[in-house]
């Protein structure tokens, strides 16, 4: 291990044991730290802020790779991470290097000067002082939860974009999605228009309130703009033109509609450099790993092929996102008839059942397992709600016994990874070359 690497790791462990990673949302004391650090969110380059349920990450990897694709240099702070840290932070396209990480650490440890703070705070505030101080053209943020009192809701936007609105962290957002959208609209700013998803009804309207009371026009796909997937191409109308670009790099259909957000939020910026062949060349070359990531290397990659199975890995941890991952599954078991089975690890808090429900028409097999720390469901438990949901489901004892025995079944099926990042971080670990870059 490097000495730089020993830096970062102590000063992550350090702060960990300081600060844990509890959420207590509230902007206070991030205000507070950033006015310590020379309030560096006001010194960043042009900037989107991307909130919402589901597909935030995959919307801003598409607004990464079209902007880099015109040639422009992106900061991006996303979370959380798979595999590293330095995930979270990229610098002008690249990932903060675990020197570069510690010694800013360091330093927004030291102005916080020992007061309560929560480990994603020091974090989002390490993050904005190195965005402030290395030079790029456009700063792409994404809300860590909720939005209203989330640590990066004290930046200022051109752009503020609203990802797909579900029901997801009641504990800390509430139990509808009024609740929810409330919260998620928080982060519309006076003159930064809003680009939205298409949403239910209900949290449309709360979008379009909360745009009215900051004085910006609101942009929702569906209504004010559209994109769809025809014959493998994405199109999005917009309303002066229509694009025709090609397919996302992402599988699943629920992609399109991803891309066209990232999309019409780029239109909206309004940067004359990021043309045409530039969103289709992002479009067609974004990367996010466990976004229905197709896994083709490592142990359990091996394993499946010999079995003659392919293996997929997906992050989504709620029921918006079992109904969307779902959905490709079955498209990959329609075209050959294969059965499709499910290696299912999620938190305890997570609405298990409902997620599982998603996959109830499949008649998936469902291999549950469970994973180190962060709240973690027993293996069994998972096991109990996917059969609430209909399911056969069997606990097991790893991801490794999850694979052998669902390889175990005949016809061979594909078999998909799912139900938490925190599980998606585990897989990906053991096969280093997929690991983010």
């Amino acid at each position: 291990m490097t000495d730089h690497l020993r830096a970062h790791d102590a000063a992550l462990a350090r702060l960990q044991a300081l600060h844990p990673k509890r959420i207590d949302l509230s902007l206070e004391r991030m205000l507070r730290l950033c006015a310590a650090l020379g309030n560096p969110q006001d010194r960043l380059p042009p900037m989107i802020h991307v909130a919402g349920t589901n597909g935030k990450g995959s919307t801003v990897a598409y607004l990464r790779a079209m902007a880099e694709a015109a040639g422009l240099k992106v900061h991006v702070f996303t979370s959380p991470h798979l595999v590293r840290f330095a995930e979270r932070i990229r610098l002008a396209g690249t990932l903060i290097t675990d020197a570069h990480l510690a010694e800013v650490l360091d330093r927004v440890e030291a102005a916080n000067a020992g007061l309560p703070i929560t480990f994603f705070e020091i974090t989002t505030a390490a993050a904005l002082v190195a965005f402030a101080e290395v030079p790029a053209d456009l700063c792409v943020i994404e809300v860590g939860l909720g939005g209203v009192l989330d640590a990066t809701n004290v930046v200022t936007p051109k752009v503020s974009v609203i990802a797909p609105i579900d029901i997801d962290h009641r504990e800390f957002l509430g139990d509808t999605i009024e609740q929810i959208a409330v919260e998620k609209a928080g982060i519309i700013k006076p003159d930064a228009p809003v680009v939205s998803a298409r949403q239910r009804p209900e949290a449309e309207d709360i979008i379009d309130m909360a745009a009215a009371m900051a004085g910006v026009e609101p942009t929702v796909m569906g209504r004010d703009f559209d994109a769809w997937n025809e014959r493998g191409r994405l199109l999005v109308q917009m309303p002066d033109r229509l694009l025709d670009l090609p397919a996302p790099s992402l599988p699943g259909d629920h992609q399109f509609a991803n891309a066209g957000l990232a999309v019409a939020a780029l239109l909206t910026l309004n940067d004359p450099r990021i043309d045409e062949a530039a969103m289709a060349a992002g479009i067609a070359g974004a990367i996010w790993p466990a976004r229905f990531q197709r896994l083709t290397s490592g142990p359990l990659a091996r394993q499946a092929k010999a079995a003659g199975a392919d293996l997929w890995l997906d992050g989504g941890h709620n029921p918006h996102a079992g109904q969307a991952v779902a959905r490709a599954l079955g498209d990959l078991a329609a075209r050959d008839g294969r059965p499709v089975a499910l290696i299912a690890g999620l938190l305890a808090n997570k609405d298990a059942t409902g997620f599982f429900a998603a996959f109830a028409p499949l008649k998936a097999r469902v291999f549950t397992v469970t994973f180190e720390g962060h709240a973690a469901a027993p293996a069994a438990q998972t096991a109990a709600a996917a059969e609430l949901a209909g399911l056969r489901a069997h606990a097991c004892d790893s991801v490794q016994d999850a694979l052998t025995k669902a390889l175990a079944l005949s016809p061979t099926p594909h078999v998909l990874i799912c139900g938490s990042l925190y599980l998606a971080g585990e897989v990906l670990a053991m096969s280093p070359e997929t690991w983010p870059s």
